[in-house]
């Protein structure tokens, strides 16, 4: 009998692990979803190998309105990795919640409405960073030099696949 309540115990306990977890991860110091797209304000941040100025800078990023994803947080240090999947820690006061995209495509098609067979309004070159308005579940709304205009959302980086922004 001790042995049937084990077997059951732990296929049941299998179950459970086999679940996928629902509840989206939270920053312990923001409670903000973990992980989430922010944007470099400074046209200078500093790349740490850990959250304090004791650690050594790795890297600099040298482009404001770099996109770039945090995937922790420690006081007021925030992990990072940028579309290369490089990361490091920056300090909260460079980054900003003002959301950026990098484009993936090579010229790619800027639309005047979020349907492949409208009008083009510009072209974007590969690398391009565009400002990021609105989502819907497949396309980008984007303001990048001076033009407006729709993008598929499969051609960015900076943006997760099933974000919805009005």
């Amino acid at each position: 009998m001790n042995r049937t309540l084990c077997i059951v115990a732990a296929a049941l306990c299998g179950l459970f692990l086999a679940q996928p977890v629902t509840a989206q991860d939270r920053g312990p110091v923001t409670n903000l979803p973990l992980p989430r797209f922010v944007s470099v304000k400074a046209a200078e941040a500093n790349v740490r190998r850990g959250p304090g100025l004791t650690h050594r800078i790795d890297w600099v990023f040298k482009r404001r309105n770099m996109p770039v994803e945090i995937t922790a947080e420690y006081g007021h240090w925030r992990r990072v990795r940028d579309r290369d999947g490089a990361g490091g820690w920056i300090h909260y006061s460079l980054l900003s919640g003002v959301r950026h995209v990098i484009v993936d495509k090579d010229m790619l098609a800027m639309h005047v409405r979020p349907e492949p067979d409208t009008a083009i309004s510009a072209r974007l070159e590969l690398g391009v960073i565009a400002k990021l308005e609105s989502c819907t579940p497949d396309w980008c709304r984007l303001r990048a030099g001076g033009y407006r205009g729709w993008v598929p959302k499969d051609t960015l980086w900076g943006v997760k696949p099933d974000e919805i922004r009005d």
